[in-house]
């Protein structure tokens, strides 16, 4: 083998530093420590984290709910392209991925209108991107003024303010065609109460379910005549799949996704995690374990 083709070898050191949750339940906190490096199994691959996006369901699994297995065997590896930073790339990987899944099965096409209800937090805001790069008209229902900025940057049509519109779903009724959203994209748990209320008189409009709320605690539905006279769909996607994560990366290099996120050093880790469970953050924040303030 001669130099060009020798791997790069890196030294891997015993510890390294990560978020710890503390008192796991409804009144954890989180602290930064010194771990143990995990030791790769056959399959496994170990990951030397640059930065990490944070999402809802950190905090759903720091509550005690079932955690996912965090052993990302190899084949499931997704290479970055060239040309998209660690700070972009690390919300895709979860939060565009997922909601390109679900915007794929929910087959709507270039020139539906298209609700993201609570759609100013990290699986909207990125919805609301590959919604605008597919030809669709995104709406966005949340409140603030940082959120309603961030989501008409980055390619929002509407911003309906739940908190100043008398009633959200006729503000959105009016904006689309005066009939109403082809889907609803409902990516915030409190978002599943006024969902359907988007669909308004549209017949054949569907509402995805993909934010997911703690188990027992949310029910949708309307009236039976409402499923049958509108051939109204309510369907739920969970996760996407490697394709997916492919397919999101692919937008951001060609600069459809931009940086959604706020950057912060591994000392903010805790505070990032107390903002986002008081849904006080517009987009993503993603953590960079390499940066000391």
């Amino acid at each position: 083998m001669d130099s060009t083709e020798e791997a790069t070898q890196f030294e891997i050191p015993t510890h390294c530093k990560a978020g710890v949750v503390v008192n796991e339940g409804p009144g954890f906190h989180v602290e930064v420590q010194d771990v143990p490096v995990p030791e790769p199994g056959p399959d496994d691959i170990l990951v030397r984290l640059n930065f990490t996006g944070l999402c809802y369901t950190d905090i759903h699994t720091a509550k005690g709910f079932p955690p996912e297995d965090s052993h990302s065997p190899a084949r499931y590896a997704s290479p970055i392209p060239d040309g998209v930073p660690d700070e972009i790339a690390a919300p895709i990987m979860c939060s565009a991925s997922t909601i390109y899944r679900s915007m794929i099965e929910s087959n709507r096409k270039a020139g539906a209108w298209v609700v993201f209800s609570g759609g100013g937090g990290g699986v909207g805001i990125q919805g609301v991107q590959l919604a605008k790069a597919m030809g669709m008209h995104p709406i966005v229902v949340d409140t603030g003024s940082e959120k309603r900025e961030l989501c008409t940057k980055i390619g929002a049509e509407a911003f309906v303010d739940f908190k100043k519109e008398q009633d959200p779903s006729t503000a959105v009724i009016k904006i689309a065609d005066g009939i109403a959203a082809h889907g609803v994209f409902v990516t915030a748990p409190a978002a599943y109460k006024t969902a359907i209320s988007f669909v308004g008189e549209r017949i054949g409009a569907i509402v995805m379910c993909v934010g997911l709320p703690p188990a027992g605690t949310t029910v949708l539905g309307t009236d039976r005549c409402q499923f049958v006279s509108q051939n109204l769909s309510i369907k739920g996607t969970l996760v996407g799949s490697r394709k997916d994560t492919a397919m999101a990366l692919d937008f951001a290099r060609r600069g459809m996704l931009h940086q959604i996120s706020e950057a912060l050093p591994l000392n903010k880790f805790p505070g990032a995690v107390e903002k986002l469970r008081e849904g006080q953050v517009a987009g993503c924040i993603v953590i960079g374990f390499n940066r000391e303030e």
